[in-house]
């Protein structure tokens, strides 16, 4: 005899075998033992919750002849019929390859004739929401008046792609993702009753790798069985088997991003590609364990939320007591994003590198997101009474360079007036004005992009964040760079900090210095 697949084997046939779906369930029961039943249904969920397996049930209770407690008995002509799939009053449809007028108009057809055996003709329709609109029309006036006998159970996982007119003619229930917890649970009884030694570990990840699917957990299950049959199923083989990487792993890479070491960061990476390990998946496990470091900072009795075991949780409160929410934040934005777009990319371990480096360099971003990193990154490097240049190799390799002085900066109020081409001088000139910074200032020049105003007496900078904006008028900021630009042109310039405006235009026109303010240009971004 052929082997049966675990999710098939063991799908429910009863409301009380159901798991995770106790308001639907207990609706649906009540229904059946008040003969209150509706004549169509909307059942809406992910995939995996169970809408096909309660759409049967509910087709072999409203025929049953005998139910129990609103369940149907299951040893009945009628039950046992639904079951093996030969009942004439249980019609299934997939919608997906059967979604033209004119298989529906077959339906309209068939619901005149009454049913020749039981109390009900069911229609289960799956997928539903791929009809098309002709498809629909037709369904419209036969599923908002049926006969007395007929119900309409339609499931789908898209709801939002239903007319509103299906909509209101339905009763609707929305399926929930099933809790880990409940899926362990399921798993530990189904590994008993199949003879299987599992580690409660090893399940409760299996449990959580479905991600709130229970057909979903059952044929990873089936899988990791087949891997090592007769063997005790343990945590590492669970791993090895779903191509997923320990918290272990990511507790280091965390540590090697927080501490700006590229290279630790790499070798992770690149023992994880050795091991055969799915990237994409990598990056959403990634993404989940710097979730419940997020949580476990944010809320009281975190244990509550955090989806690890108990002998992780230490482990993950003290890596969140080691990492500032801000930091937590930034790099699960930036993760999220990187899972979107690793999806369909062809290289994805050039992909993920860059991410990477991303988070062990915040320097290399001009955003807001990045700026509380790059400012803790200088205090603890200023502490040490070193300034780093950002993105020199000598850091990437571990060689801390010895501080510089600071440059002795003349007073600029003590310069002459830079007029006209002086000032679009500097403008052109940028570039060496910032490498002559240093510190935070640095960074605040290096989001910047100087203008000229229109009467050619002024530089402008102009910032396309207002953090930056703020941070550079702060302080001291302003009278420095006016020292540096004083130290390299001899001149006096006065600058204005502004903020992008959108449409606006580059650089006002001068009639005298049409030809040098071509070679400045600012382009604002959206």
């Amino acid at each position: 005899m052929s082997y049966t697949a675990l999710y098939r084997k063991f799908r429910p046939d009863t409301f009380d075998e159901v798991k995770g779906q106790v308001p639907i369930v207990t609706t649906l029961r009540n229904q059946v033992k008040a003969s209150r039943l509706s004549h169509a249904y909307l059942f809406c969920g992910t995939r995996g919750t169970g809408k096909s397996t309660i759409a049967k049930i509910l087709a072999k209770a409203a025929n049953c002849e005998s139910p129990v407690d609103g369940n149907p008995c299951g040893v009945c002509p009628m039950c046992q019929s639904i079951a093996a799939g030969t009942s004439m009053n249980v019609i299934e449809i997939d919608a997906a390859s059967n979604n033209g007028v004119d298989n529906i108009r077959e339906i309209v057809e068939e619901v005149r004739y009454s049913p020749t055996e039981g109390r009900y003709k069911v229609y289960i329709i799956d997928e539903v929401h791929m009809l098309s609109t002709g498809a629909f029309n037709a369904l419209l006036k036969t599923l908002e008046e049926p006969p007395s006998y007929v119900i309409f159970i339609l499931a789908t996982t898209e709801a939002h792609k239903l007319p509103v007119t299906i909509l209101s003619r339905c009763q609707r229930y929305d399926f929930s993702r099933i809790t880990v917890e409940e899926i362990t649970e399921r798993l530990t009884d189904l590994a008993g009753r199949e003879g299987v030694q599992a580690e409660e570990k090893a399940l409760r990840y299996v449990a959580k790798a479905a991600d709130g699917a229970m057909r979903d957990a059952l044929s990873l299950l089936d899988r990791c069985i087949a891997f090592y049959p007769g063997e005790l199923l343990t945590y590492d083989n669970v791993l090895e088997v779903l191509g997923t990487v320990d918290t272990e792993v990511f507790g280091k890479l965390l540590r090697a991003i927080r501490s700006g070491d590229v290279a630790s960061a790499m070798r992770v990476l690149d023992d994880t590609v050795m091991r055969g390990r799915d990237l994409a998946q990598f990056v959403i496990d990634f993404t989940w364990y710097l979730r419940n470091l997020l949580l476990a900072k944010s809320v009281e009795h975190p244990e509550d939320f955090l989806d690890v075991t108990g002998d992780q949780l230490p482990a993950v409160l003290e890596e969140a007591n080691a990492t500032e929410t801000e930091t937590l934040v930034r790099y699960i934005n930036i993760l999220s994003d990187l899972t979107n777009r690793i999806r369909y990319a062809g290289a994805k371990r050039v992909m993920i590198e860059v991410e990477l480096i991303r988070l062990c360099r915040p320097e290399t971003e001009t955003d807001y997101s990045g700026l509380l990193d790059r400012v803790r990154h200088l205090e603890e490097q200023l502490a040490n009474g070193v300034v780093m240049q950002p993105g020199t190799g000598a850091a990437a390799m571990g060689v801390v360079p010895q501080a510089e002085p600071e440059p002795e900066l003349v007073s600029a109020a003590e310069l002459p007036k830079a007029l006209g081409e002086e000032i679009v001088a500097v403008a052109e000139k940028w570039s060496s004005i910032v490498n002559s910074a240093a510190g935070p200032l640095k960074i605040y020049l290096q989001t910047a992009k100087p203008s000229v105003d229109e009467s050619g007496t002024r530089l402008i900078l102009v910032y396309k964040d207002e953090f930056d904006k703020f941070a550079m008028e702060s302080g001291s900021n302003l009278e420095t760079l006016q020292n540096l630009i004083g130290k390299q042109t001899g001149k006096q310039v006065e600058i204005v900090v502004e903020l992008a405006q959108k449409g606006r235009g580059n650089i006002a026109a001068y009639p005298d210095l049409s030809e040098l303010k071509a070679k400045v240009p600012i382009e604002y971004v959206d």
